[in-house]
């Protein structure tokens, strides 16, 4: 199918390929019915790969709303703005601002706004022990019986799916989770290379395991150096797993590239078979630019996306505007090993 009708049929291709993956969908399955939630005509919705979940295609990212720049208050306020708009998919992580980003997120939600929205976040832990002490650190932060799904933060070590995987590893105490109600789904997330995440999904199915969703940079420099729009997109898609796009603007070095503006690489990433498109929120402007950029999406033609990625190429080629790919300075997992038990 083309892209052009994948998303006009919210990713209906996906779900036909997920249908044929048989065993090792079902071997993710939760006990958890999927949960209706108010949705705006002003927003994009879209399937979570093969959850039968629908989630705006516009997420708050986590780590914003708990900068020290901004105020508690404000933050709060931020968050039901974002989701009064019709945002419902909320990134979260246990690491985030040192616990504070899931403090803040679990006191907006207060009130009957944690009934409207898909609540994500993450964990460090490599092992079972250290993933369920963060896991109920996090619970009891973000104030929530259930975590709608819990991500493997910052896989970006080779050895990482080992660890994971491993017998008293931290996929042990994920599926326990799940099956105890605490979580509903199962992911990972990475910034570093194709190559890792890759190495995560094959792994998993070589233990008969299906990851819910995946999460990775997808941007408008992404296609040219170490992709993972081109390398593991595609086998997410066959898989029938759900994809969550992040590193839009590469925060914020892609924008200070000066080859895009704001507007086009958030349309870009949407362009992409993805479920979600996770942006970094910290005031009313930025959060009315991702609003206007799901209210004025529709489909790139192949002339356009040519156009967005021959103005970008150039600057793309060493990665020196895709810091957390070629750097550490966005390894929060590498400066605090001890997070990985």
């Amino acid at each position: 199918m083309e892209r052009r009708e994948f998303l006009k049929t919210a990713t209906a291709a996906t779900l036909a390929a997920a249908a044929s993956a048989g065993t090792a969908a079902a071997q993710s399955a939760t006990t958890s019915a999927k949960v209706t939630r108010p949705q705006s005509p002003d927003m994009l919705y879209r399937q979570l790969g093969t959850t039968g979940e629908t989630v705006s295609a516009i997420g708050l990212g986590g780590y914003h709303i708990g900068k020290e720049s901004l105020d508690a208050n404000a933050s709060i306020a931020l968050i039901r703005k974002a989701i009064d708009s019709g945002i419902t998919f909320m990134d979260n992580c246990w690491d985030y601002n040192d616990g504070t980003s899931e403090v803040r997120m679990g006191q907006a939600l207060r009130d009957g706004y944690r009934d409207k929205v898909f609540l994500m976040t993450k964990m460090d832990g490599r092992t079972k022990q250290e993933f369920n002490r963060q896991l109920e650190q996090s619970i009891g932060r973000l104030r929530a019986d259930t975590i709608d799904l819990v991500q493997f933060h910052e896989v970006i070590r080779l050895e990482d799916p080992d660890r994971i995987f491993a017998p008293g590893g931290a996929l042990e105490a994920a599926v326990a989770a799940r099956e105890a109600g605490k979580i509903r789904y199962i992911g990972f997330t990475g910034h570093k290379d194709p190559i890792v995440h890759l190495r995560m999904l094959e792994t998993a199915e070589k233990h008969g395991f299906h990851f819910d969703t995946v999460q990775m940079p997808i941007n408008v420099m992404d296609a040219h150096f170490r992709s993972f729009e081109k390398q593991v997109l595609p086998v997410a898609q066959k898989q029938g797993i759900g994809v969550l796009a992040m590193k839009t603007f590469g925060d914020p070095y892609i924008l200070q590239s000066k080859t895009v503006e704001p507007i086009d690489a958030l349309h870009y990433g949407l362009n992409q078979p993805v479920s979600v498109v996770i942006t970094g929120i910290d005031s009313d402007a930025v959060l009315d630019q991702a609003l206007h950029a799901a209210r004025t999406f529709k489909p790139l033609s192949e002339t356009q996306v040519t156009a967005i990625l021959d103005r970008t190429r150039e600057a793309a080629m060493t990665g020196n505007f895709e810091l957390f790919k070629t750097t550490p300075h966005y390894d929060g997992t590498a400066a605090n090993p001890k997070w990985l038990g």
